[in-house]
C-alpha cells in the first residue's frame, strides 16, 4: 500500500488565516507533506488547486470549505466539505439539508470539532456540532490541533507559554470526541475519523509580545491524516485527487501525531480464511480472525473492540491478536514525549462481522 501524508483543515487570508494558498503551499513542503485541503469559512475558493513545486519537492494543494450558518448565535455545526466542487453555504441553516446537498454534489462531509468549548478568558464561544438528529456524513474530525487549545488553557499565562512552546499543547483527542465516535460506530455506522490542523497562523501581540501563534509549519508536522491507497500519486491534478477523496471516504486512513515521532509505516490489517482489510474495511469470517499491527517506533499499543480496550502492548513493534468475536476493531498508540505520555496514532476501525453463510 502507498502511503500518503496528508493535513487538512487549514483556513487562508481569504477567511480568517494569515497565510496565501501559496505560502500555505511552501509551508507543506517544508514540513515534507504530500497533500493539503484548505477549507476558508463559507467560501468555496477557487482556482488554486494543484501540485505546487519548489525545488526537488512538490505538494498537492486541495480545496474544500468549513460551512456553518453566520446568522446562528452562538456559532455551531462546523462542517468541512471536501470535493463537492459547488458553494453550498447557503444550505447551512439546515444541517441535514446541507448534508443532502454534499452528497448529491458527490462531496464528503467531516463534522468538524464535535466537542469543541467555550474560552471565556479570550472570548471565544463554545462552537461544538449539537444537531445530532443527523444522517449521511463522511465522517468526524477526531483530533484538532487548534481546538485543543482551548481544552488545556486556563489563563493568560498559559496561552503566552504555548504561543511560544507550541510542541506542548497537544494531547490528544478529546474523551468525549473519543466516545461518540465510538458510540456512532456501535450503533451500526460507518464513521471515518480524521485528523486536522485547524491551522490559521494567527497573528498576535500582548503587549510588547508579538507571534505568529501556531504557524502553518508548525501544524503541518503534527497532527496529520495518514491515507493508503493502493495507486501512487502520479502528478497529475485529477487522478491525485480521486486517490485521495477516495481513501478518505473508505477510511483507509490513520491519525499520526508526527511532532512526537514520524508515524510513517503503522499498518493495521486483518487476516480471514477467505480474504484481509485494512483500516476502514468491512470483513467476513466463519472460524477466526487475525489482527496484525505494526508500530513504526516504542510505543504504548491499544486494540480495542467496540470502544473496549482488549489488550495492550508495551514497546513492541509487531503485534498479533487472534479472534473469534466479531465487532469493530481500532487501535491506538501513546507515546512519550516533553514529559508527558500523548496521543500519538488513532487507526480508523475495520468492521468484522460472522459470515453467516
Amino acid at each position: 500500500m502507498n502511503e500518503i501524508v496528508l493535513n487538512l483543515h487549514m483556513h487562508s487570508i481569504y477567511s480568517d488565516g494569515s497565510g496565501s494558498h501559496q505560502e500555505i503551499a511552501m509551508d507543506a513542503i517544508k514540513a515534507g507533506l504530500d497533500a493539503v485541503i484548505v477549507t476558508d469559512h463559507n467560501i468555496l475558493v477557487q482556482g488554486f488547486e494543484g501540485y505546487i513545486k519548489k525545488d526537488d519537492h512538490q505538494v498537492l494543494l486541495l480545496v474544500g470549505e468549513e460551512i456553518h450558518d453566520q446568522a446562528r448565535e452562538p456559532q455551531k455545526n462546523h462542517l468541512l466539505v471536501f470535493n463537492a466542487e459547488k458553494e453550498l453555504s447557503t444550505f447551512a441553516y439546515d444541517p441535514q439539508l446541507l448534508l443532502d446537498k454534499v452528497k448529491e454534489a458527490g462531496g464528503l462531509s467531516f463534522l468538524a470539532h464535535p466537542n469543541d468549548p467555550a474560552l471565556p478568558i479570550f472570548g471565544e464561544d463554545d462552537i461544538s456540532w449539537v444537531d445530532w438528529d443527523i444522517h449521511g456524513f463522511t465522517g468526524i474530525e477526531l483530533w484538532n490541533g487548534f481546538s485543543e487549545l482551548k481544552n488545556v488553557v486556563k489563563n493568560k499565562l498559559q496561552a503566552i507559554f504555548f504561543a511560544f512552546a507550541p510542541a506542548y499543547l497537544a494531547h490528544g483527542p478529546l474523551p468525549s470526541t473519543i466516545k461518540k465516535w465510538d458510540d456512532l460506530i456501535s450503533s451500526g455506522l460507518k464513521v471515518v475519523a480524521v485528523g486536522g490542523s485547524d491551522a490559521h497562523a494567527l497573528k498576535s501581540h500582548l503587549g510588547p509580545l508579538r507571534r505568529t501563534v501556531f504557524p502553518y509549519e508548525y501544524h503541518f508536522k503534527a497532527i496529520n491524516t495518514h491515507l493508503l491507497s493502493r495507486d501512487e500519486l502520479s502528478g497529475d491534478l485529477k487522478s491525485d485527487k480521486k486517490i485521495i477523496y477516495d481513501s478518505l471516504k473508505a477510511g483507509h486512513a490513520f491519525i499520526g501525531y508526527d511532532l512526537a515521532a514520524p508515524t510513517t509505516g503503522f499498518r493495521f490489517t486483518a487476516q480471514t480464511e477467505k480474504n484481509d482489510a485494512i483500516m476502514g474495511d468491512e470483513v467476513y469470517f466463519s472460524q477466526g480472525i487475525t489482527f496484525q499491527i505494526r508500530v513504526p517506533g516504542n510505543a504504548e499499543t491499544h486494540l480495542l473492540k467496540d470502544g473496549r480496550i482488549i489488550k495492550v502492548w508495551e514497546n513492541q513493534q509487531f503485534c498479533t491478536h487472534l479472534t473469534s468475536e466479531a465487532g469493530n476493531y481500532r487501535v491506538e498508540c501513546y507515546r512519550e514525549y516533553l514529559g508527558k505520555n500523548r496521543a500519538w496514532i488513532f487507526s480508523n476501525p475495520i468492521y468484522t462481522k460472522k459470515d453467516q453463510g
